[in-house]
Parts: structure tokens; sequence; C-alpha cells
């Protein structure tokens, strides 16, 4: 199972919600996505997408300047 690492510290909407949607396409069944960023509506879109498409929500940590979310495939 890989860790796969998403940097979208800085951007805003939409970049980080496209940028975890390449990754989860080029995830395997079981690989954990990272993601890392500072746009605060993007802390709530990212989980509510990964729901959308399946994966698991591992956790959410930080504030809503600066957060990591954790999904597994």
């Amino acid at each position: 199972m890989a860790h796969i690492s998403v940097d979208v510290r800085g951007e805003t909407c939409p970049i980080p919600l496209i940028e975890f949607r390449k990754a989860i396409r080029t995830a395997a069944a079981g690989d954990t996505i990272e993601i890392q960023g500072t746009h605060p509506a993007s802390q709530k879109e990212i989980p509510m997408a990964a729901e959308a498409l399946g994966a698991q929500l591992l956790g959410v940590d930080g504030s809503p300047n600066d957060w990591t979310i954790r999904i597994r495939r």
C-alpha cells in the first residue's frame, strides 16, 4: 500500500479539490492520501468529495487555515 502526499498550501478553490481528485484516481485500493492545505472551504469540501467517491476519511487535523486530511482509498 502506498502513501500519496498532496501539498496544496496557498492554493484556493478549486485547486485543492482538483488535486485531491487526481490523487485518488491514481491511488490503488488501500492506499492512503494525505492532503495539506490552507484554504478553509477545501477543508470541508475534500472530505465530502471523498465520501461521495466511496473513500474512507481517516482524519482531519489542524485549523481552518492550516490543515491535514488523511483518506484511504
